[in-house]
C-alpha cells in the first residue's frame, strides 16, 4: 500500500514537473544591405501583478547592444548579471526555429493566474519589436497562441500543456 502510494505521489510530482511550455518563432529574411541577426528575449509577465520571469536570451559576445532590446533592459535584464538566468544561446539567422522552456525551475515556481510571453527582438542597424501572447499557468489543457510581429520578428507560437 505504501509503495503504490509513494508511487502515484511521485507521478502526480513528475507530472506538475513536466509541463509543456514550448515556443516556436521566426525569424524574417531582410533584403538590407548590412544584416546582422536579432538579439531576442523571452520573459513571461504576470497580467495581475506585473512580476516579470525571465525565461531565456538570445544574443552573441557583444553586450553593448543588450540595451536594445529595451522592454527586456528596463524590466529585468539591467538588474542581471552574466551569465544571464534562464536560457542563453548564441542569436539565430533567418528561419524558423524552436525552444522548449519546459523544464525551467522558474515556470515551476509560477502562482496560478494569467500571464503574457513576452519576446522582443532587436537589431545592430536595425529595428525592435515586441510580441505578447496571453496564456494561463499552470495550464489545464493544451493550448496554442499565435501572434505575429511585422518586420523583426514573424510568427510566434507558445504551445502549453498540463
Amino acid at each position: 500500500m505504501r509503495v503504490a502510494l509513494a508511487a502515484a505521489l511521485c507521478a502526480l510530482a513528475g507530472a506538475a514537473w513536466s509541463a509543456e511550455f514550448k515556443v516556436e518563432l521566426e525569424v524574417p529574411r531582410l533584403s538590407v544591405a548590412e544584416y546582422h541577426a536579432p538579439y531576442v528575449a523571452f520573459w513571461v509577465r504576470h497580467d495581475e501583478s506585473g512580476a516579470v520571469t525571465p525565461l531565456g536570451l538570445w544574443y552573441d559576445d557583444q553586450e553593448k547592444w543588450l540595451k536594445d532590446l529595451r522592454l527586456w533592459w528596463r524590466r529585468t535584464g539591467r538588474g542581471q548579471s552574466d551569465p544571464y538566468d534562464g536560457l542563453t544561446g548564441a542569436t539565430r539567422r533567418p528561419g524558423q526555429h524552436s525552444v522548449d522552456f519546459s523544464e525551467l525551475p522558474a515556470l515551476a515556481d509560477l502562482p496560478e493566474g494569467d500571464y503574457q510571453l513576452v519576446v522582443e527582438a532587436a537589431r545592430e542597424v536595425g529595428g525592435r519589436e515586441v510580441v505578447r501572447l496571453p496564456f494561463h499557468w499552470p495550464a489545464d489543457q493544451a493550448a496554442t497562441v499565435d501572434a505575429s510581429g511585422d518586420q523583426e520578428l514573424g510568427r510566434v507560437r507558445l504551445r502549453t500543456a498540463p
